[in-house]
């Protein structure tokens, strides 16, 4: 018993690793995606060609997690807007059975930015997102978006004032600088991303 239960994770390691060898690393190229938006809109990586920056959040409306983190990654997006960096939300959970979101309850958020559905989960498999909350910041080289940051909004998921360490606005602000990135991994907290 002992041995199968060791197998057992020894496998779930194995998987875990190979589907993370298959996501998105530090400093890859990002391709170009395309996804579904509300009103029937369909949004690309490549619409946001003249940003300097991107941050992509897979989050959704359900994860009190992401409920915490709203008004916080709400606050950046506005903040940073006049400065190139485009938000974008992702709900990697849209239409996925009993209980998950619509498009008519992501449209009811009303945005200043776009929140779209990955529907199949392509994209956020591809980055490789695991909770919700989770970041990953593109720097615009020109050519080409670059993944710069994946993970954690800030140290402290609970307490807004209690965030002693924000590294998502420290690396935006590194980006925009053209720096290296001090901290390019954090680990997000959050909810798990169910996968379909």
């Amino acid at each position: 018993m002992k041995f199968l239960a060791t197998l057992a994770a020894a496998l779930l390691l194995t998987v875990s690793a190979f589907a993370q060898n298959n996501s998105y690393q530090l400093g890859d190229k990002v391709a170009d995606f395309t996804l579904q938006g509300v009103g029937n809109t369909k949004v690309s990586l490549s619409d946001f060609a003249n940003s300097k920056t991107v941050v992509l959040v897979f989050t959704n409306n359900t994860c009190p997690y992401a409920k915490l983190y709203e008004n916080r990654l709400v606050t950046l997006s506005s903040a940073y807007a006049s400065k190139g960096v485009q938000f974008i939300f992702v709900n990697p959970g849209v239409g996925l059975g009993e209980g998950s979101e619509t498009l008519e309850d992501m449209a009811a958020k009303n945005y200043r930015f776009p929140y779209l559905a990955d529907e199949g989960q392509k994209v956020s498999s591809r980055f490789g997102a695991t909770k919700t909350p989770e970041v990953f910041v593109l720097h615009n080289t020109g050519d080409s978006f670059i993944l710069k940051y994946k993970g954690a909004v800030d140290d402290n998921p609970q307490v807004e004032n209690g965030v002693k360490n924000p590294y998502l606005k420290n690396v935006i602000d590194e980006v925009l600088a053209n720096r290296a990135v001090t901290i390019a991994d954090k680990r997000a907290t959050g909810c798990l991303i169910r996968k379909y």
